[in-house]
């Protein structure tokens, strides 16, 4: 049997990553039904673990030149072959613009990877998909005007609100670089983009959504006693958006006379910074940092604990959460949750329905567990509701139908 060359070349920052579950599941699911692509990877996997979810993918991986100095006859044979491609003049002109707005090292590793990707891709290849709106959609935009093909996009959360607007409207512009088509995963997202786009409709709400079949059955919760002991888990990287160094505020603001252990899971950036916060506020034995885990770990974890605990802010530099697959995981394993109201949060969790929206300072988050420690009843009651949430609205089918769709009408087949 001939094995069906792929005719979609998908663009993403890196290559298997751990925190982003939901561009595995997506793709996995895309193999399912029926599409036939090749990933191209900006970076290469820095992770130590992966997920069983990564095995399950047949496409093959194919990594770009993380910097370009690293691998230079590769990245020249990319340009001299480009030259001779009927978009290159056009690509040139357009990342030259760019260049005079963004004057950075990243803005000429975009062309050169973009280079070598458009002059090594397959034949059959007849559209692009990238992950993510900034580097990657970068990449695959001048690299299908240099072959004259389409290009489209997921967007999710940091490459939405931090990506300069004049790059977001050329982008979603209705003209021959232009996307045509997007998706993104929260309805606050997908408003925002459509604001910027000449062709607002080319812009879809597409929710990641669960795939349920991964996870175990909810588990029959022994009820916990209001004076007992309490678990909290959080999983997320340690970057600002993440809101962690308040939540350890709010740990060390907790009553005396409530018993509590926090676990954390993730890695991230501010790690060392946010460990000494806590040993600074005496909360070392108090606090369990298990860094990395795969997503059976992770599971194993909500399954055992009390409270999950999201403290989702807006960075500084206006940097955000979409809608975090992980509260829905949580919700899966009939865990109550505690988050914010941040960016697409409440499009899952009403507040007292599903769970606890809480503002993101130490003596709002303090009062909120202190308060769900006291009412476990409440808790349980919030739990069922978002799990039911869950089955009825954020499953992964619907948004897999979708993207397909749109899949096949953009390659044709």
């Amino acid at each position: 049997m001939t094995a069906v060359k792929p005719n979609l070349a998908v663009v993403v920052k890196g290559w298997p990553r751990l925190s982003e579950t939901f561009i595995a599941q997506e793709l996995v699911a895309l193999e399912q039904a029926g599409h036939s692509f090749e990933i191209w990877s900006l970076r290469f996997p820095t992770d130590t673990k992966r997920h069983a979810l990564h095995d399950r993918l047949k496409a093959r991986v194919r990594y770009l030149p993380e910097y370009l100095h690293q691998e230079p006859a590769r990245v020249l044979a990319g340009w001299r072959g480009a030259r001779r491609l009927p978009g290159y003049r056009d690509a040139w002109r357009i990342w030259r613009a760019d260049l005079a707005r963004d004057r950075s090292r990243n803005r000429v590793r975009r062309f050169g990877q973009a280079c070598v990707i458009a002059t090594e891709l397959g034949p059959d290849v007849r559209a692009f998909y990238a992950h993510f709106l900034h580097t990657p959609s970068s990449v695959a935009r001048y690299a299908a005007v240099m072959l004259g093909i389409p290009w489209s996009f997921s967007a999710h959360a940091k490459d939405i609100w931090t990506s300069p607007d004049w790059e977001l409207r050329e982008k979603l512009s209705a003209g021959p670089s232009g996307a045509a088509f997007g998706v993104t995963c929260t309805a606050v997202g997908a408003e925002f983009l459509r604001e910027r786009s000449e062709a607002p409709g080319r812009v879809d709400l597409v929710y990641h959504g669960l795939d349920l079949g991964r996870f175990p059955d909810a588990p029959d919760r022994q009820p916990r006693k209001a004076d007992g002991a309490i678990k909290l888990l959080s999983v997320g990287r340690l970057v600002e958006k993440k809101g962690f160094d308040r939540l350890i505020d709010a740990l060390s603001g907790l009553p005396t006379t409530l018993d509590w252990h926090w676990t954390h899971v993730g890695g991230g950036e501010l790690k060392d910074e946010m460990r000494t916060r806590a040993a600074t506020a005496g909360l070392t034995d108090r606090i369990t940092w298990r860094g990395a885990c795969d997503q059976q770990e992770v599971i194993a974890l909500m399954r055992e604990s009390d409270l999950f605990v999201l403290p989702s802010r807006v960075a500084g530099n206006g940097d955000r959460d979409g809608l975090p697959n992980v509260l829905m995981e949580a919700a899966s394993q009939r865990l109550p949750i505690l988050t914010t109201p941040v960016s697409a949060i409440p499009e899952f969790v009403k507040d007292g329905v599903h769970g606890r929206l809480s503002e993101d300072t130490p003596a709002a988050l303090a009062q909120a567990i202190t308060d769900i420690a006291a009412d476990p009843a409440t808790a349980e009651q919030r739990a069922d509701a978002a799990l039911e949430r869950l089955h009825r609205d954020f499953t992964m089918a619907p948004g897999i139908e979708r993207l397909s769709a749109r899949l096949t009408t953009l390659t044709g087949t």
